[in-house]
């Protein structure tokens, strides 16, 4: 089972980005996959999750409205579309994966995930 985060970058404030998180190993559709990321001197965060099966997304309400996480099972990949970035969103974005559909709670915790990307930066600053 493998996650490789790409599409990491330095982007202005207000800008858009997308995030990718190609997966192999496993059938992408009977996982959740979650978005967590971390800022320099802070935890890991919950960014969102897309649930194995059903693919119900949930986000994080920091993110909520500007975070799209989409999948493609043809491509094996899921999606991070970042908009009206901020520079708070500035951090190491990993993609983590469990199987099964987690709860909303799960989805948020890190502790559920089984398997992790080795993360990607994002810099948000003028």
């Amino acid at each position: 089972v493998q996650l490789a985060e790409s599409g990491g970058g330095l982007v202005q404030p207000g800008d858009p980005l997308r995030l990718s998180c190609t997966t192999s190993g496993f059938t992408l559709a009977n996982y959740s996959i979650g978005w967590f990321r971390q800022a320099p001197e802070n935890e890991l965060e919950g960014v969102g999750c897309i649930r194995g099966r059903s693919g119900v997304t949930f986000y994080a309400g920091s993110v909520k409205g500007r975070f799209t996480i989409s999948r493609d099972t043809a491509t094996n990949t899921v999606h991070l579309e970042m908009n009206s970035l901020k520079p708070e969103d500035t951090g190491v974005y990993y993609c983590a994966g469990a199987p099964g559909q987690l709860v909303l709670s799960a989805c948020f915790r890190s502790i559920y995930m089984s398997y992790w990307g080795k993360g990607t930066l994002v810099t948000v600053s003028a």
